[in-house]
């Protein structure tokens, strides 16, 4: 590690310096603790009696050695202030931790693991031009073992087995897990770290998620983890109050706490940017995520997330220090920014000015979407144009399309319960609304159970309502949702151009009354016209196009169960007038191959 880099937080790698460093005769612990009056080890191989450690380095780093020590140990650190007392740490820098509601770090080294995913490696994680189509997924609750099993959760490896084929089956291309960095709570779901370098004991060991990463790479999908560098736990084991001092937060409680309740690390510290873009990288080259979705970025932005109280100047030089070298260590890494703020420049490099992420989540489009379909078909004719604003400003940023676990719990309902009107009327709308949200610009992410017309909001007690699929109804919206998302993976029309302007085209824009949209989302190979009726009356509309367009997918089909029989007829012909019937709430793609004559 670079001492002077570690303290002005420019240093990538301080993990492998910090924490417990397993060899063969022992285990070598070090701890950054300056405010400390002394520090030892306690753990299970010395009966949790202390074993002094050494100060090196300027004074502010603590060092011992102990022998005989193996892999899988339970230890802490006792930290003494200057007053005597003490308070019994878990390591910041662990590589493993014992299960809740044990609190004690445990020496791990998985160096043994060999990854076999070298095609991935090599052709896989260039995703430029490319679909993404991201399942989300909260790791504890998707499916559980059943009743009577003794076990609460399947561990990373049983996981692996379960979604991957469920996943390739489905058309995703990409998982994104919910943190999963050591944490206290269930019920935070992981938002309310204790262990940053430590991959939850709930669902196994390091070398099993090492290995359901692997499993994903060698059938073609990619893993992105949420990662959370704004805030962490408040439990007073862990990082709070590390060293006696406030080393990770901040002292005055003003900025220190937030609207979570946790604290926010102070960015202002070079120590602490260390900590974390060595957590980054940690989580990217030992476990080979392909990209990290940073939680609440318009916290780092301005303070407190509250663009009244100003930028964040630490916070954001932070951000684009991280940004800029995890991109310089690895190139194809995918950055994502979970931010609502207008700050502009997110998705721009570092060297021009920006933040140096990938991609900005769309939470505009998200609000205004859902906003309009919860609306009644009356409203809709004086909210029409919540679905064209997104295309005003969608080209200032490299956008997502997130459906994300935030959508569907707290009250909020889910997305198919989002649906205006009755039981049997939210269907063909959810139909429609995501086949605009797949025609729509931008990378795609839904939550898990989005995909089954979920009606009842997410919980981490518990999985999903997979007996849904029993339901007629529910079985077809899921088949509707499976066929989507391997329209949208198998045609570059609708993701090759998503950035540029060629890949986008209003061809009318302007049917207010009729609450009517259409649009042709364009590549070298194809064009895909889409239409859209969001009203509750079927709508008779013209257009009129110089070759011939073939219907590719349509939210009515019988088979989706919408209530309209499509044959090989259906297309629209060249050099003449078609008039469409649009049916209530639905949406319909037709294509041309650029080919065709």
């Amino acid at each position: 590690m670079d001492f002077y880099n570690f303290y002005i937080g420019k240093e990538f790698q301080a993990y492998e310096f910090l924490g417990a460093h397993v060899w063969e005769k022992g285990v070598t612990f070090r701890t950054f603790a300056p405010a400390a009056n002394r520090v030892s080890v306690i753990g299970e191989f010395n009966g949790w009696t202390e074993t002094p450690m050494n100060r090196i380095y300027d004074g502010n780093f603590w060092e011992c050695d102990i022998p005989g020590v193996t892999s899988g140990q339970m230890y802490k650190y006792r930290i003494y202030k200057n007053d005597g007392s003490f308070i019994d740490h878990a390591d910041p820098y662990a590589f493993y931790s014992e299960l809740r509601p044990g609190t004690a770090s445990v020496t791990w080294t998985s160096k043994d693991y060999r990854f076999h995913d070298k095609e991935w490696q090599k052709n896989g994680k260039d995703r430029k031009n490319k679909p993404v189509n991201i399942y989300e997924m909260h790791f504890g609750s998707w499916k559980c073992p059943e009743e009577g099993s003794g076990e609460r959760w399947y561990t990373y490896r049983e996981m692996a087995g379960l979604i991957i084929p469920y996943l390739k089956k489905n058309g995703y291309n990409y998982i994104e897990v919910m943190p999963l960095c050591e944490y206290p709570c269930d019920e935070s779901w992981g938002y309310q770290g204790t262990g940053y370098f430590s991959p939850t004991s709930r669902y196994g060991k390091p070398e099993d998620l090492k290995y359901f990463i692997d499993q994903c790479h060698k059938n073609e999908i990619g893993v992105i983890l949420d990662f959370v560098p704004v805030h962490f736990a408040v439990n007073d084991y862990a990082l709070a109050n590390y060293d006696g001092t406030a080393l990770y937060e901040y002292p005055n409680i003003a900025v220190g706490r937030n609207e979570w309740g946790s604290c926010n690390f102070m960015h202002s510290r070079g120590e602490v940017c260390s900590f974390l873009q060595s957590c980054a990288l940690y989580w990217l080259q030992e476990f080979h995520f392909d990209g990290l979705r940073m939680d609440a970025v318009g916290n780092l932005i301005y303070w407190q997330g509250d663009s009244n109280r100003g930028e964040n100047l630490s916070a954001l030089k932070f951000l684009k220090t991280m940004n800029q070298g995890l991109k310089e260590r690895l190139p194809d890494v995918m950055l994502f920014a979970e931010d609502s703020t207008p700050y502009q420049g997110v998705t721009k490099a570092v060297s021009e000015g920006g933040l140096g992420f990938d991609y900005k989540w769309d939470l505009g489009w998200m609000n205004d979407t859902l906003s309009y379909f919860q609306s009644s078909p009356e409203q809709r004719k004086e909210q029409y144009h919540k679905l064209t604003f997104s295309m005003m400003y969608f080209y200032n940023e490299k956008y997502l399309l997130p459906l994300s676990h935030d959508e569907v719990v707290h009250g909020k309902a889910t997305i198919a319960q989002k649906m205006n009107g009755g039981y049997d009327g939210k269907f063909p709308q959810a139909r429609a609304f995501y086949m605009y949200m797949y025609a729509h610009p931008g990378l795609k992410l839904n939550f898990m159970g989005n995909e089954l017309a979920q009606l009842k909001e997410w919980s981490e007690v518990g999985d999903l309502d997979w007996m849904l699929l029993d339901f007629p109804i529910h079985e077809k919206f899921h088949r509707f949702m499976k066929e989507l998302n391997h329209c949208y993976l198998e045609h570059p029309a609708l993701y090759r151009h998503d950035f540029e302007n060629k890949g986008f085209q209003w061809i009318d824009c302007h049917q207010e009354e009729k609450c009517v949209y259409v649009f042709e989302r364009r590549s070298e190979e194809e064009t895909i016209l889409a239409l859209f009726n969001f009203s509750d009356q079927t709508q008779e509309y013209q257009i009129r196009l110089e070759e011939e367009y073939d219907l590719l997918m349509a939210s009515d089909m019988e088979v989706y169960g919408g209530n309209r029989k499509y044959t090989k007829k259906d297309k629209i012909l060249p050099a003449g007038e078609n008039a469409l019937k649009l049916s209530p709430f639905s949406a319909v793609f037709y294509e041309k191959k650029a080919n065709q004559e």
